[in-house]
């Protein structure tokens, strides 16, 4: 613990310490980076654990796009802890110095830690295998605390597009884990091809619906400018090509109906100015929103009749989770996780990826029966508390996790 510890919650056994390392944290100057990370970090420390948060930061260049790392300050609360941003070097191109950038967190954040908190943590829980499981390993091994990582697809999906040097470092990582969380029964697959069966477990994610005013729609929807008969069509994620953002556009440009809107929430990604330009040639409404709030976001979930995420490979998608609670129908592709969330038919409709012909057919279909895409949504909010997609469950699971690591 440190001097600024705000202490965690009591509920759940014995005080522990913990040490939280996230790269994908969010900071001031990045509100809405990954906010699944600080949900998670939040959510647990408000059991016994008492969590201490680095989230290793690069040092930024002088110019371009990541300059903005500059501002990114040396602590900042969020919640219930104080997050740490220790600088570390991320070497560029990606694909050939991307293990040079782990090893740098190994030296510098495992200083940082040893000179800023009161060492050795009971267990050290990471956000992701790599970078932030292997950027911990080492302190891990010199005061012979156990790792507890979790992956939310990206560094399992992609380890065949990692060179030689991180292939190694990932494995490594493993191999000192004691447990490796991950957020679908998919990705429980993967993850038993570099790891023991008896060491992957699936912890979901989740969302509080609590926090979603589903009993405002109306007066939601009227504060947004959107008719009545309007039918809205949200898309949430990064603006990339592997979200499936070009069959999204394809899709809804070839709808034959003067009843629809699209309305798109990112924060990230290179088809960011190709988007624009696009949804202002659609002959639909539509609009653009570019880190949007949680709040905010909240509010165009509630007010949207259906949540669209076509995406090439998921995990399980938060968004999905916050659709739930918001009680709104969702159309995804059947990939990763996502088949794990969403029933077919009862909660939304799965289609295939990369095919903005069904999709198109699938929606047409849906917003004419908005009754339909009304009892989806409800059957989908349901699911999510039946199922404890909850922060507070997922909190819970972690602290037993934890748990079993310190005693093993």
């Amino acid at each position: 613990m440190t001097a600024d510890d705000s202490g965690g919650g009591a509920a759940g056994g014995d005080p522990y310490d913990v040490l939280a390392c996230c790269i994908h944290h969010q900071s001031h100057s990045l509100q809405v980076r990954s906010p699944f990370n600080h949900r998670s970090f939040d959510a647990i420390n408000r059991t016994a654990a008492d969590l201490d948060v680095v989230s290793p930061t690069p040092f930024a260049p002088p110019v371009g796009p990541n300059s903005e790392y500059a501002r990114v300050p040396r602590t900042e609360r969020w919640g219930t802890y104080v997050a740490h941003y220790p600088r570390f070097l991320y070497m560029l191109p990606k694909r050939r110095f991307y293990h040079v950038s782990g090893d740098s967190i190994q030296k510098r954040v495992t200083r940082y830690v040893e000179e800023t908190f009161e060492t050795p943590h009971d267990v050290v829980h990471t956000s992701d295998i790599y970078l932030d499981g292997y950027g911990m390993l080492r302190y891990c091994e010199r005061h012979d605390v156990p790792l507890v990582v979790n992956s939310h697809a990206v560094d399992l999906h992609n380890f065949e597009s990692f060179n030689d040097a991180v292939q190694e470092r990932i494995r490594e990582t493993l191999d000192y884990a004691s447990t490796v969380a991950v957020v679908s029964d998919e990705l429980a697959e993967v993850a038993r091809e570099f790891a023991p069966a008896e060491k992957v477990e699936t912890v979901p994610i989740g969302e509080d619906p609590e926090k979603f005013p589903t009993d405002r729609r109306a007066a939601i929807r009227r504060e947004l400018g959107i008719d009545p008969d309007t039918k809205l069509l949200l898309y949430v994620g990064a603006y990339t090509e592997q979200k499936g953002l070009r069959e999204l556009v394809a899709a809804v440009d070839a709808l034959e109906r003067e009843d629809v809107m699209l309305a798109t929430v990112g924060h990230e990604g290179d088809l960011r100015w190709w988007l624009l330009d696009r949804l202002g040639e659609l002959d639909h409404p539509a609009r653009s929103q570019w880190r949007l709030d949680p709040v905010g976001l909240r509010r165009w979930q509630v007010a949207a009749d259906a949540l669209v995420h076509p995406s090439w490979t998921e995990g399980r998608p938060t968004v999905m989770y916050e659709a739930m609670a918001a009680e709104t129908a969702i159309v995804g592709s059947a990939v990763g996780g996502i088949p794990e969330m969403v029933v077919d038919g009862e909660t939304g409709v799965l289609v295939p990826p990369k095919d903005p012909e069904t999709l198109t057919a699938v929606l047409d279909e849906l917003l004419d029966d908005p009754e339909r895409l009304r009892e989806m949504g409800a059957a989908g909010g349901r699911r999510l508390v039946d199922e404890g997609w909850t922060w507070a469950r997922h909190a819970e699971r972690f602290a037993a996790i934890h748990r079993e690591a310190m005693d093993g």
